[in-house]
């Protein structure tokens, strides 16, 4: 299908007056005539010029089945032909309670149920979990500690566009561009297994630092990761992005202007995608972002290529933070150390009778952050992900909210499908890229 056969303005407003009043009139027609497309609103049958006739209103399930819609996600679709009028998502299949789960864990034991939420990008999660809770506690957490978060926050940012690519495009039947994406998807979580023994859901930062210090071979594992990673760029720009049938497929699909962008809540590369440079580690930075020299990639087209192509050229962005990271990274402690915070060193377990008690306290018991609510913003591959936590000065948190970019860019579906043939619609859910974990929290 090529980008002349997209339904014009005409037919679009068509489409959606229909949608609000069924009454008002019949779905946009289209015939053809040699090179020259026209369209009729009557929707009577033209035998001479082969016009389509009236067709009745039918809805299709489609889903929930994981992973052709991007999880258990079921969407009801209205058409009229081959043309959507309307687009229903239905959550909450996956039936995970993370929100109420936290209130029921201490503060460190919720490190475990973070991760799980978008566990594509399951660090910036983690991240904005533990921000939340040591800005409760005002913890001091030590200088390598935070670069190692920097460099495994863009990693998974990394890892989690190698999926959109692979995934995206098998969504439209291209199965290579599957196999290329994962080649460095495998190498990037090879990363996550040798610092922490998890590839997936990894819970290894802690309020206050770190699960433990990165292996001393890390950073160069990193490093060659790197130079693998912009060879992979190079061949996704030249083989698919660049792929005249995947532009004529995405191209002009979907387009989510920036007003509508603003208005229904998108952030992240879908609301880039529209024009709107907002992200969190420039505009809310956290980690020190701020010291840091990368752009804010942007595109004025909107459409559903426009939202492939920014996830390539997060590519370069990442990978140029994670260099300075890397050059950045000093010996030293990766735990505050506040023993009312971090658990003690063994060694000390073994010397000291206070450390014991510390100890014991934390395991059991936890820390006890004072009385007061928080929320504290970070930049997913999503867009913008946060933790609203409420403390009653107990040992577990009285409230938490989670606010997941998945949950609120799903309501831009139907805005991005109405008007557009059943085949975009696959297209344009691939973009938008949501993870029902990060829906059905």
């Amino acid at each position: 299908m090529t980008s002349k056969d997209r339904t014009t303005v005409k037919e679009r407003e068509a489409l959606r007056d229909l949608r609000q009043d069924p009454s008002s009139g019949t779905l946009p027609r289209r015939q053809m005539t040699g090179d020259h497309q026209e369209s009729t609103v009557d929707g009577r049958l033209n035998r001479e010029s082969g016009a389509l006739m009236h067709t009745e209103i039918m809805s299709l399930n489609v889903g929930p089945q994981h992973p052709s819609t991007h999880g258990v996600l079921r969407l009801v679709v209205d058409m009229d032909g081959e043309y959507v009028i309307k687009v229903t998502p239905h959550m909450g299949y996956l039936h995970t309670g993370f929100e109420k789960t936290f209130e029921n864990r201490t503060y460190q034991q919720g490190v475990t149920y973070a991760p799980r939420t978008d566990y594509l990008h399951s660090f910036s999660h983690e991240l904005s979990y533990v921000l939340s809770v040591e800005k409760l506690l005002g913890a001091e957490v030590p200088e390598r500690a935070t670069t190692v978060r920097v460099i495994l926050h863009e990693l998974g940012r990394i890892h989690s566009h190698l999926v959109f690519v692979g995934t995206g495009l098998l969504d439209l039947g291209a199965l290579t561009p599957f196999f290329y994406a994962f080649r460095e998807k495998e190498s990037c979580q090879d990363l996550f297994e040798a610092v922490c023994g998890y590839r997936m859901n990894q819970g290894y930062f802690r309020v206050g630092g770190l699960y433990r210090d990165i292996p001393d071979d890390w950073p160069a594992m990193v490093s060659r990761f790197l130079v693998q990673m912009e060879k992979g760029v190079e061949e996704y720009t030249t083989l698919f992005a660049n792929n005249p049938i995947f532009q004529d497929r995405a191209r002009g699909v979907g387009i989510i202007p920036p007003d509508v962008a603003l208005d229904l809540g998108l952030t992240g590369p879908n609301l880039r995608a529209s024009g709107v440079p907002l992200d969190n580690r420039k505009d809310n930075p956290y980690c020190g972002y701020e010291t840091y020299d990368f752009n804010v990639v942007t595109s004025q087209d909107g459409d559903s290529l426009a939202r492939f192509n920014m996830r390539l050229w997060e590519f370069g962005e990442s990978i140029k933070i994670i260099r300075q990271a890397l050059e950045r990274l000093r010996p030293g402690p990766v735990r505050d150390p506040n023993r009312k915070i971090s658990l003690p060193p063994r060694h000390e377990l073994e010397t000291s009778m206070e450390a014991v008690i510390h100890h014991f306290k934390l395991v059991t018991e936890g820390f006890h952050p004072p009385v007061g609510e928080v929320y504290v913003p970070t930049e997913s591959a999503r867009g913008e992900v946060g933790y609203y936590i409420v403390s009653d000065g107990g040992s577990m948190p009285y409230r938490v909210k989670i606010r997941a970019p998945s949950f609120v860019n799903l309501q831009a579906l139907e805005y991005a499908c109405v008007g557009a043939q059943f085949a975009d619609l696959i297209t344009i859910l691939a973009t938008i890229d949501p993870v029902l974990g990060d829906v059905d929290r």
